[in-house]
């Protein structure tokens, strides 16, 4: 487990590559970003949201790597309800209805995994 300050998820990624770069490795981009690629399982995005709170607004899962960019999946985003009475952001985080690729990982672990917690929420129209 590591952390790594980036605007999103997705430039978290960029920020890895950076990083190694600059720590003097000389391998190619391609190398690194499998390396990164194969290194990391999932990204949790935590940010400052109104109120002064910090609060999990994303969670995205690593797929692989194709054409040298990365692949990832949304799983589950923070949906923002509101403000409360003193200023705080009121949300809940909710599945973005992908499941995650791992589903078949967890069962030959033993992990009991409900698909059910990847369904995105019906939303009232």
């Amino acid at each position: 487990m590591s952390t790594v300050h980036a605007n999103s998820p997705y430039d978290a990624f960029g920020r890895l590559e950076t990083m190694v770069l600059m720590g003097g490795a000389d391998l190619p981009a391609r190398a690194i970003q499998k390396q990164v690629a194969s290194a990391i399982d999932v990204v949790v995005q935590v940010e400052r949201v109104r109120g002064g709170a910090r609060k999990i607004v994303s969670v995205v899962e690593v797929t692989g790597l194709a054409n040298g960019e990365m692949e990832y999946q949304e799983l589950y985003q923070f949906r923002p309800e509101g403000i409360d009475a003193e200023g705080n952001a009121r949300g809940l985080h909710a599945p973005t209805g992908k499941r995650t690729i791992h589903m078949d990982r967890f069962a030959q672990s033993g992990e009991a995994v409900p698909a059910s917690i990847f369904e995105a929420p019906v939303v009232p129209v």
